[in-house]
Order: structure tokens, then sequence, then C-alpha cells
């Protein structure tokens, strides 16, 4: 397969601008978002949102299925990818600018609409990435060039509304209010350049399976099964970070006003590491890169339960190299689960990638619908509450430290355990596309 240039694979990437500059706020940000502003509680929210996640795991399957299987004239993953755009436009919408009587019930209705919207988007476009290269390092390029572009997307999600800020009432406009205004004018134009510029592959299936029958063929992937268990538990891990992080600024370390420029700080250190990251997978392979940064940021987050209040540069130097890790966790398991689709395509005969991204970014939505029903709901039990009329506890900004700090790394020791000895490598994915290619011909 030719090797994709540079530029078509920059115009590929830039949906996922928009992408992620709904995303970080859709899974982090708007449960602070509601709390603070609205006054709802942590733990109803975080039980509307676990709700909405459960349907999640009958939805993202089925679209992903979908999108493997109707195959319209335009594309099967250009089609669902642009049949997406206008769903997450009105999610973002009235999710991002909501009305001044928000309840409960607005954000779970709203966030709803939205992750069915961008389960129409995500999983075609990633799928679509995966089938742009078909090499070891081709993919690990493609990868790099769509969580690179990520990066900045989250850049924008951070730096507008901490700018702009979240107002001083319900009435007042603010930073997600221009942030849908931003994503709703930027992600149909992109969608639209990389729809009319991106080819499609050619599909490598000979065969069609039956759904029971798919599902026998993905349960043998042990490859597979063992990267998506540990993407999800070191997601887990950071999912609790991610969620945490406003919080554990504001009320931890007292620094409130620089809960914007800190984590613009850890996702920028993100984008520097995208490239360090991609030429080390070359060198010592896809898992063992991973490996190296799970080790590091765990190091580094070590330290945060005991940072003292108001010490901006201590926690500045946590964001800045875990940041750099950050690179990795977005680049490398991507990469590696376009090679482990290539082991159900030699063995079904079918390549399925709409399901194997649908399972990977339920086991993301699954990740942070445990850390809104586990965690939230444990902070406020022990005294914590995210608004302004209500005083924290000791205990419970105590425990909000050492949740913070020591979750992600008591989840990510098993997650290293899975990956340090990954059983698919290079020459086993050369071997893999031979025969795909040979079943091809035949």
């Amino acid at each position: 397969m030719e090797r994709l240039p540079s530029w078509r694979l920059a115009i590929y990437a830039l949906p996922a601008i928009a992408l992620a500059a709904l995303t970080l706020p859709l899974y982090s940000f708007i449960p602070v978002f509601y709390a603070e502003r609205f006054g709802l509680s942590l733990a109803s929210l975080g039980i509307a949102l676990f709700v909405v996640r459960l349907f999640d795991a009958v939805n993202d399957p089925l679209i992903g299925w979908l999108t493997d299987r109707i195959r319209p004239g335009f594309g099967r993953r250009r089609f669902w990818f642009a049949l997406s755009v206008p769903i997450v436009m009105v999610g973002v919408w009235n999710l991002f600018w909501p009305p001044i009587d928000a309840t409960v019930w607005h954000v779970a209705g709203w966030t709803f609409v939205l992750s069915i919207g961008y389960s129409f988007a995500i999983l075609p476009y990633t799928a679509w990435g995966a089938e742009l290269e078909t090499s070891y390092s081709g993919r690990a390029r493609v990868a790099g060039w769509r969580e690179g572009f990520t990066l900045v997307g989250t850049l924008v999600a951070i730096a507008v509304p901490f700018t702009i800020g979240w107002g001083p009432d319900v009435e007042s406009f603010h930073g997600f209010a221009l942030l849908a205004v931003i994503i709703v004018i930027a992600l149909p134009l992109f969608a639209l350049l990389t729809l009319f510029t991106v080819p499609e592959p050619k599909e490598h299936s000979r065969a069609r399976v039956s759904f029971i029958e798919g599902w026998r063929f993905l349960g043998q992937n042990a490859p597979f099964k063992r990267l998506l268990l540990a993407f999800f538990l070191n997601g887990f891990g950071n999912s609790i970070a991610a969620t945490l992080f406003l919080l554990y600024c504001a009320q931890r370390l007292q620094l409130e006003e620089l809960r914007g420029p800190l984590i613009l700080l850890y996702f920028f250190a993100g984008i520097i590491g995208v490239p360090f990251w991609t030429w080390l997978a070359g060198r010592i392979g896809k898992h063992r890169t991973w490996c190296t940064a799970i080790i590091f940021a765990m190091v580094v987050f070590a330290p945060a339960p005991f940072l003292p209040e108001g010490n901006a540069w201590a926690f500045g130097a946590v964001c800045l190299l875990s940041g750099l890790a950050l690179g990795a966790d977005l680049t490398q398991p991507a990469a590696m689960q376009a090679d482990v689709i290539d082991v159900d395509t030699a063995e079904s005969g079918e390549q399925r990638s709409g399901v194997y991204f649908a399972l990977w970014s339920l086991a993301t939505k699954m990740s942070l619908a445990l850390t809104a029903i586990t965690v939230l709901p444990l902070l406020e039990w022990f005294g914590f509450s995210a608004s302004d009329s209500t005083v924290s506890t000791a205990i419970g900004i105590t425990l909000l430290g050492f949740i913070y700090g020591w979750g992600p790394i008591l989840l990510k020791i098993p997650a290293l355990a899975l990956i340090w000895n990954f059983p698919l490598t290079e020459d086993d994915v050369k071997r893999l596309r031979a025969r795909i290619d040979e079943s091809g011909k035949g």
C-alpha cells in the first residue's frame, strides 16, 4: 500500500481538533461546571452520567457493527462520520450553553444526545485511520498525526473556558458557551475538508461473518483482550486524574486562579512529547514505549498527595512531566489497536475495525463512568463539596489529594504488567499482513 503523504494525514487529522475540543469538557469538566455554576450535587451528576454510559454499553457496539456492515456508495466510514456531524453540533450547543434553570435531567438528556453523536463520529473516524496504513510503523504515524491534533483541540477546550471564565452567575456569558460556538463552526468545516480529500482505502474483507460468529472470533483474539483490559485500567486511572484535576487545584492546593494555565501546561507538554514517543516506538516497539511512559507517569504522580498548599511550581513540574507521558498514552495504544485488528481479519476474513474501536471507545467511557459513580459520591460522602455555598471538610480535601495522586498509580500497575510482554511485535504484524493480502488475492 502506498505511503500517504504528510499533508493528507494532516487533513485527515483536522476533525480531531474539533472532536477533542468537546471530549475533555464532556468527560471531565461538565460535572464540575454544573456543580459550581448551578449548585448541582456531584453525586447526582455522577449517577446521571453513569446511567448514560450504561446506554453506551449497548449503543457503541451496535454503532461499530453498523459502520462495518452497511456500505453506502459514499464509503462505509465517511458516510457515518458525515451523518454524525449535525447530531454532535446540536448536543454541544445545548450541553455547553445551558439555560439558567438547568437541572440534572438537562445534563443527562443532552449528554446522551452528544454521546450518541460522538460515537457515530469517533468510531468510523478512528476505524478509517486504522485502515489508512497497513504497516506497523505507518499506523504509528497515523496515530501520531491524529492524536497530536487531538492535543491541539484539547488545548482549545482548556484555553477558551478558562480565559473567558465560567461567569459570575447563571445568566452571564461564559467560556463553555464560546467553546460551543467554536465547535459548531469548526467541526463541519474540518469534516467537509476531510471527507472530500482523504480516500477511504480498499476493504480487505474476503468473507462476511454472522453477528454471533463475529463475537466468537473477537473472544478468541487474545492480544485484543489483553490490550483492552490494560487500556481500560490505564484509562480508569487517567479518568480519575482528569475528573479531579480542577477540584484538586482549587481546594487541595488553593490554586483556583491557576487551573487554566496548569492544565494547559499539561496538555502542551503532551504535544511536545508525541514526536519523541513516536520515535521511540520505532526503536523499541509500541508496547515497550507505552510501558516506559506509564512508569514515568507513576513516578511523577507519586508526590501529589503531599504537595503543600499554594506551591504552584511543584505542581507545575508534575503537570509538565506527566504531560510528556500523555503523548504516549494517546498514540501507542491506538496504534497497537490497529495491529490487533489484523489478528481478527486474518482469522475471520472480515475487516471489522468499527466493532473493535467501538469496544475501545466503550472502555474509555466505562472508565469515566466508574469514576463518576465511585469517586465523586465517595468524596461527597466524606464531606467534600464543589459548590461555593458549602465548605468541604478537612478529611474530604485530604482524601481528594490521595485519590487524585495515588488512584491512577494503583490502576496503572496491573496495566503495566499486562503490556510489558505484549505478544504482538512488528514481525508478527508483517506476517499477519502478508496472510491477509494473500487471502485477498485468492
